[in-house]
């Protein structure tokens, strides 16, 4: 019985929250000079200087902070297809009413 509620317990909560601390690592060594970043804290900003531990993260012209590379907690993805085309079905779906 007490082996039952392990053998779940660690495929409910410890075998996923491992996998996620696994993605989180690798994506945090894989950083990159320009990305925009969000920090753990919620700020936005781009990486302008890569060490090894410490990363320097412009988050408003000429203002840069020194983070640790862990503070990142996930790189904003490029613009993409699907916001270029959300705009152009608001302008489409307005010039359809006049």
């Amino acid at each position: 019985m007490i082996v039952a509620l392990f053998a779940l317990l660690w495929l409910l909560v410890l075998r996923p929250q491992r996998r996620r601390q696994m993605e989180q690592l690798r994506m945090q060594g894989t950083l990159h000079v320009g990305d925009e970043v969000i920090t753990a804290g919620g700020i936005r900003g781009y990486i302008r200087q890569l060490d090894e531990e410490v990363l320097k993260v412009e988050i408003a012209p000429d203002v840069q902070v020194r983070l640790d590379r862990r503070a990142v907690a996930a790189v904003v993805p490029e613009e993409g297809d699907e916001e270029d085309e959300e705009p152009e079905a608001l302008t489409q779906a307005g010039s359809d009413e006049s």
